[in-house]
């Protein structure tokens, strides 16, 4: 269940563990179009190994290279600005003039090995952490949080007489950078439009999990890298989606396992709760909801019919309508708050 920045500091932590010379870069801030956005993660090594990714492959080369060569960010952090003219951008495959500002910090001490490994265990357990690195000494703490926050980069970048960001001064800019596990998709359900949320899900990198009751049908699940539990819906929801980073969403048709779990997963501190029905059995569905113990409030966290409005009629469309609302959600794009789909 690791996500891409549990991975990258995982390996990062593992070649300074193992004595090699290692950087983090992050990318802190960007300019029109970028390939990545704020927050994105390398790091890499003297060996030129690499995990993770800023760009398309040629900043990270030319990164690498820099760094390879004692040119870049050997003892203390630095700020390496890429895309500042029209050509620089075309060499670099960043599109339409995009810009890149990426903070680059060599990792060597015990203690910023003993925070790395305090921000890995912490996501392997599914809870937030932040990162705060004080960019001209490189000191770096690390502290839990309840929830996920933007990364923050604190202070003014140094300009020159034109107003241009001058690259590698990093003194009094603070880097506040927050980790998150990563996001869950709890289908109820092995049905049709279950496998194709699942194919699409895993290529966005959630993690699935699969829940249904019935032996036979679970039996007959096709799609690989998916986590499959045979239980009740309600007790598989308190075990495997009580966090708020999982979405839970019903695909059985059938009230009796349906309800069963939403009446457990409104209860949780998932960040999104769906069900799939037309605009009457949803309706018909929160009236049963009402009679099992659960508020009004805790009722109006459901989005029922769950996806966007997109006319979907097939199994593969529904699947598209919902990973739609939840992009859009995870986003924050200015989309209607409360989406209704007519699949």
């Amino acid at each position: 269940m690791e996500n891409a920045d549990h991975q990258v500091l995982t390996k990062l932590t593992d070649w300074v563990e193992d004595g090699e010379l290692s950087w983090l870069c992050t990318v802190v801030k960007t300019w029109g179009s970028s390939p990545r956005p704020i927050g994105s993660l390398l790091s890499c090594n003297n060996r030129g190994h690499t995990c993770g990714s800023l760009s398309g492959g040629c900043v990270e080369e030319d990164l690498l290279e820099r760094l390879q060569n004692g040119e870049l960010a050997q003892e203390k952090p630095e700020l390496m600005i890429y895309g500042k003219t029209k050509e620089e951008s075309d060499r670099f495959g960043l599109p339409c003039g995009g810009q890149l500002h990426i903070v680059i910090e060599p990792i060597r001490t015990k203690q910023q090995i003993a925070t790395l490994r305090q921000i890995v265990n912490r996501l392997e357990q599914r809870l937030c952490i932040s990162r705060t690195v004080e960019l001209d000494t490189g000191v770096m703490t690390a502290k839990d949080k309840d929830r996920y926050r933007n990364l923050e980069l604190i202070g003014e970048i140094p300009t020159d007489e034109f107003g241009e960001p001058l690259e590698k001064d990093a003194k009094n800019l603070t880097l506040v950078h927050t980790y998150g596990p990563r996001h869950q998709l709890f289908l109820i359900g092995a049905g049709q439009v279950s496998i194709y949320l699942a194919e699409m899900a895993k290529a966005l990198d959630y993690h699935v999990v699969v829940c249904d009751p019935r032996e036979q049908v679970i039996e007959q699940w096709p799609v690989e890298g998916v986590q499959l539990v045979c239980d009740m819906p309600d007790d598989a929801v308190r075990e495997h989606a009580n966090d708020n980073f999982s979405a839970i969403i019903a695909l059985t048709h059938d009230p009796r396992i349906d309800d069963m779990g939403l009446m457990e997963a409104l209860k949780t501190n998932a960040f999104f709760i769906g069900a799939m029905g037309s605009t009457r059995t949803s309706a018909k569905r929160r009236e049963r909801l009402l009679q099992l113990d659960l508020t009004p409030a805790e009722i109006d966290r459901l989005h029922a019919p769950v996806g966007l409005p997109i006319g979907s009629k097939t199994p593969a469309e529904i699947a598209i309508a919902i990973l739609a609302q939840l992009t859009a959600l995870r986003n924050e794009a200015s989309v209607e708050a409360d989406f209704r789909a007519t699949a």
